[in-house]
């Protein structure tokens, strides 16, 4: 089992996969159908983020639904990780009451993002004997032998570092692994459970904070019955039989033990809401002592600075400054607006595709001619956009690239902390191979396009191929990109000088996903809030 869970309204976050060579966000080819025809009259809409398809609430519990509301930033405005996620270690003995007292401490510390990680998911793939002995209940599934703690601390280390995972499902009523794994994401706060979840060293010293469920043995043997009889298929007799042979003298011998090495022992499991809340008052004071402000970082820093050789401006044409002309002009009607934004979009797409590497190819003409030509020498070409605004670049990149894949990320800023948060993000299979056109219409401190980078770096995209594409950025987050991330290659039509204190380009084009989308932004909601 492998969930994510936390606290917020709305829709809760995940990470989605797209099938190989799947080129689709939300099953929507085009922007077009998500706007009014552009001759259309229509009263302004009020403002929402963009929809993306999501799974059910990921944790129910008798007070409240637990969604996730978005992950801050792990990292500083180097953008280098600047704080690990603090890892709780659960152990105790099987049906102790592990997950539920999980459930207790991710609902107490109401924090945004929570990753709950559990051990079962985690056993080896048994030969063909063990499968047989597994189905008349003789394999022991209770010994460390049983479970893969290679695949566990590696798990949790690539977790603590704040990168993405994939996770086995495991299914108990076949004792085997499913084919499809569960892709998850780094976070604040992440809690492994597991009878062994303290029997290797280390795997221990990955464990911030170590707790040991302490419950009768008489009510885990019937939680155990309960359980395997309804959720596994099992039988009376086999699983009695299981339980005297493998699980009694596997807690006696291996998991009691472990006892001595927790920080907190909770007797009684869920029932004791004192030990929980000591759990959750440690907890909160840890992740106090981690927090950060990235943007104020960012606004701070590199100032008076020349240009980075890795930015490239569209040469500010006649026709180039004209479009800027029309589109930056608060009177400029929404069609007007759309038609030169979209303009724009294609020069910027095409000026940047002239970065990518080609190798040298000859052709043959109709005229039986030798052509020495140039091809592009890379795997793939991927499109990631940054919600809200940046989807509306989509268009141009697939009109220009024939077959392109495309990836979403939602970023919002948190309106209590001002800081960036990842709710959301839809990558396709293997885009570590790709060369990765990273789009967002403004770039204003570049906290957001941080984040994005960031998020893909721990994809496994390789820094140098990745390429942040802008209509518009602001001087301050030109250089916070290009500080942080030295070899993304930075690609815009024009560069404003200032950002004022609502980190609000100056003089700007005012928020570009309002204008293009005929949305109505609050009074109090900087255009930062969604395109930065």
């Amino acid at each position: 089992m492998a969930a994510a869970a936390g606290d917020g309204g709305g829709e809760p976050v995940h990470e989605e996969r797209g099938a190989p060579g799947d080129g689709s966000t939300s099953g929507a080819d085009s922007l077009d159908r998500l706007y009014p025809a552009v001759g259309a009259t229509r009263p302004p809409r009020k403002r929402t983020t963009s929809q993306c398809k999501s799974e059910p609430p990921l944790l129910r519990t008798s007070k409240r639904t637990i969604y996730t509301a978005g992950r801050p930033p792990w990292y500083n405005e180097h953008g280098t990780q600047s704080k690990e996620a603090f890892v709780i270690g659960l152990g105790g003995g099987s049906a102790s009451g592990k997950t539920t007292v999980a459930r207790m401490i991710i609902e107490a510390l109401d924090v945004p993002w929570v990753v709950l990680l559990s051990m079962d998911s985690f056993y080896k793939v048994l030969t063909k004997q063990q499968q047989e002995k597994a189905a008349s209940n003789d394999f022991n599934f209770d010994h460390p032998d049983a479970f893969d703690f290679d695949l566990i601390v590696s798990t949790l280390k690539k977790l603590k570092q704040g990168k993405s995972v994939t996770i086995p499902i495991y299914d108990f009523t076949s004792h085997s692994r499913k084919k499809e794994w569960k892709t998850l994401y780094g976070a604040n706060v992440i809690i492994f459970e597991g009878i062994m979840a303290f029997a290797d060293k280390e795997l221990l010293e990955l464990l911030d904070m170590k707790i040991f469920v302490d419950t009768d043995s008489d009510i885990r043997l019937v939680r155990r019955l309960r359980r395997d009889i309804g959720e596994r298929g099992r039988d009376i007799e086999g699983v009695i039989k299981q339980y005297n042979k493998f699980v009694k003298p596997a807690f006696d011998q291996y998991i009691q033990p472990t006892m001595r090495l927790a920080d907190i022992v909770v007797p009684r499991g869920s029932g004791n809401t004192v030990a929980i809340d000591l759990i959750v008052q440690h907890v909160h004071s840890q992740l106090e002592e981690r927090e950060l402000s990235v943007r104020a970082a960012l606004a701070s820093a590199h100032q008076c600075h020349p240009l980075p050789r890795t930015l490239s401006v569209l040469k500010s044409t006649p026709q180039v400054r004209g479009m800027h002309t029309i589109i930056r002009d608060k009177e400029t009607s929404r069609d007007e607006f759309i038609f030169y934004s979209k303009r724009l979009m294609r020069l910027l797409i095409e000026h940047a595709l002239s970065f990518l590497p080609f190798q040298s190819c000859t052709v043959q003409t109709p005229q039986g001619e030798d052509y020495e030509g140039r091809s592009y020498s890379g795997k793939q070409i991927t499109g990631v956009s940054i919600l809200r605004a940046g989807e509306t670049m989509e268009p141009a990149l697939r009109a220009v690239c024939k077959d392109v894949r495309i990836g979403t990320i939602l970023i919002q800023t948190n309106s209590n902390t001002g800081e960036p948060e990842l709710h959301y993000l839809r990558l396709p299979k293997d885009i570590s191979e790709d060369h990765v056109i990273l789009m967002d219409c403004t770039v204003s401190t570049g906290a957001a396009a941080m984040m994005a980078v960031r998020v893909l770096l721990d994809h496994d995209v390789p820094e140098d191929k990745i390429f942040l594409l802008s209509l518009l950025m602001a001087e301050m987050g030109v250089h916070s990109v290009a500080y942080a991330f030295p070899q993304v290659k930075i690609i815009t039509t024009a560069v404003d000088k200032k950002v004022n204190n609502l980190f609000r380009i100056i003089p700007g084009i005012g928020n570009f996903g309002d204008r293009y989308f005929g949305t109505d932004a609050p009074p109090d909601w900087s255009d930062d809030t969604l395109d930065t």
